[in-house]
């Protein structure tokens, strides 16, 4: 990461409030538990916070309570309570980088104008500072450990991404409640995969909407955004390979170079799809002759005509193309609804695809084989680009003589689908899956089909990572290879909301799924509590 690119997007960050109420830190406390009568009691007496003041050297005596862990969505795993009076930013304060700690110049530069103190770069830590620093040893790189001490703050990690969320644990103590406890806070996701996917494709939304929920995802320590920007109604990103099959509403590839930097800066990749053999019906407009067609000649929505070898030459283009624009490490192919495989007889509705198929892999192969492989070659396809790719559940499928290529990431979503399988068959063949519910996290627009839109309280009470289909988690066993989950935005009817309506309808959905994503702890706070902490905390609050 550069030491330029805070610079570009810290004009946009939403500041800190300016007063911040000043209080001692109370009693012990772990995860994002209420203040204590204690804390509430100091601040009252103590009032609006002195910005001009310099923060107070802990004493070693008593006179001080034992710290609470610090408030924020998602809680912090563990804090060891100290005594002392915490730290909150004066006007002597500033952030600074250690020395090897160049790289974190991002994370300072933001910080500091967050917080609204001073930002020094490369030099030693004085009284009242916050002091970035990168610290070899154990822990996964979005590890942390925040120590507050002698009226400073320290965080380290052995990654950018780790000291990045130690920095908005330390945001969101400020806002909460004024002050960063004194102690040691050591923090550490529970899960790799945390975030949200937005489909563009069905409903277009503005690159500043979108950079606006990547900094609330930021914020709550969520890391991945998924942009299904290829369906039926739209493509709605600029091609240079095939201009023809781009909506008129779309981000041109300045929008999205930016949106990429920005997810840089905030430690969120961005994970493209463009779906495929189904969701195809914005490409195929320029396409009509790869338009897959049943016995009767009746055109298949959304279908390509896998038997063709010009089917597979374009998607291999836009793949390839898109690939180089989005250096991320994932690629979603989709697979999912290729709707050859609904009809109660796909063999003979399409018999030149079941024709194919035998002669492809042998005379007890299906369409099912046939839609397998094209999976498998569009894997393939991608493979000099070191992707690891992701398909929909519904797209790997039971049995067959073609089996999927065995290091597709599922994404579970579904158990509505004609056959769906239920989501122990992909864990018991080893499968990674990312858990995508429909039941607690499918935000479907005009909420047809009888999906409701998902609320946190929901999640936040309801939902964990291994309640992967309906409302029933899977064995704790499986537990390793569920990496993560995303809240996903469906534009079904894509006019059922504004896209100002969709931000605030997602916002508290995506702060439960944070906190159950990153903390596996029961949450300590009611569904109130955490509502109100959330309208401190968030962006949007």
């Amino acid at each position: 990461m550069s030491s330029s690119k805070g610079a570009r997007a810290a004009g946009a960050v939403v500041a800190l409030a300016a007063a911040v109420s000043v209080s001692a830190c109370g009693s012990t406390g772990t995860g994002s538990g209420s203040p204590s009568d204690a804390r509430s009691r100091s601040a009252a007496a103590s009032g609006q916070a002195d910005r001009s003041a310099v923060s107070p050297t802990p004493s070693p005596t008593r006179s001080y309570p034992l710290s609470s862990s610090p408030r924020g969505i998602p809680s912090v795993r563990k804090h060891e309570a100290a005594r002392g009076p915490g730290w909150r930013p004066a006007s002597n304060s500033g952030v600074v980088i250690a020395k090897g700690g160049e790289g974190l110049a991002d994370e300072g530069q933001l910080l500091a104008k967050e917080l609204k103190i001073g930002y020094r770069g490369e030099v030693a830590a004085r009284a009242g500072d916050v002091e970035l620093a990168l610290k070899s040893g154990g822990g996964s790189a979005e590890s942390y450990t925040l120590t507050t001490s002698g009226g400073r703050v320290l965080i380290t990690g052995p990654g950018q991404a780790g000291v990045f969320y130690g920095t908005r644990t330390l945001k969101q103590s400020i806002l909460a409640d004024g002050v960063m406890p004194e102690g040691v806070v050591q923090d550490s996701p529970a899960r790799p995969q945390r975030g949200l996917n937005l489909d563009i494709a069905r409903k277009y939304y503005t690159p500043g909407w979108i950079e606006a929920r990547m900094r609330e995802m930021a914020d709550l320590k969520l890391n991945q955004l998924g942009l299904h920007f290829s369906d039926d109604q739209g493509f709605r990103i600029e091609s240079r390979t095939h201009p023809e099959i781009v909506s008129a509403q779309h981000l041109s590839r300045a929008d999205v170079k930016k949106i990429l930097e920005l997810g840089e800066q905030l430690h969120i990749t961005v994970v493209p799809e463009i779906d495929s053999p189904g969701h195809l019906g914005a490409v195929l407009r320029a396409y009509p002759s790869l338009q897959l067609r049943n016995v009767n000649g009746v055109p298949t929505k959304g279908a390509i005509d896998i038997s063709q070898p010009a089917a597979a030459k374009l998607i291999d283009e836009l793949d390839r193309e898109f690939a180089q624009l989005f250096n991320g490490p994932y690629w979603n192919l989709g697979a999912d609804e290729y709707q050859a495989l609904v009809v109660s007889d796909p063999e003979a509705s399409y018999p030149k695809l079941a024709k194919l198929a035998v002669q492809k892999y042998g005379p007890n192969a299906t369409l099912q084989d046939l839609t397998t492989a094209w999976t498998n070659d569009r894997a393939a396809a991608l493979a000099p680009y070191k992707k690891t790719v992701k398909v929909w559940n519904d797209g790997v499928f039971r049995g067959g003589v073609v089996k999927a290529d065995p290091a597709l990431e599922v994404q579970y979503w579904t158990g509505r689908e004609i056959g769906a399988r239920p989501p122990v068959e992909y864990l018991n063949e080893g499968r990674k899956v990312v858990n995508f519910n429909d039941e607690y996290l499918y935000y479907v627009l005009g909420q047809p089909n009888n999906f409701v839109y998902p609320t946190g309280k929901r999640i936040y009470e309801q939902w964990t990572p291994l309640v992967l289909r309906g409302t029933t988690p899977v064995p704790e066993r499986y537990s390793k290879q569920i990496q993560g989950g995303l809240f996903a935005v469906w534009g079904d009817f894509p006019n059922a909301q504004t896209q100002d309506q969709v931000a605030i309808g997602i916002r508290l959905p995506l702060a439960a799924i944070s906190q159950k994503l990153w903390n596996p702890a029961e949450p300590t706070l009611s569904w109130s509590g955490f509502q109100s902490l959330a309208a401190k905390v968030t962006s949007a609050g």
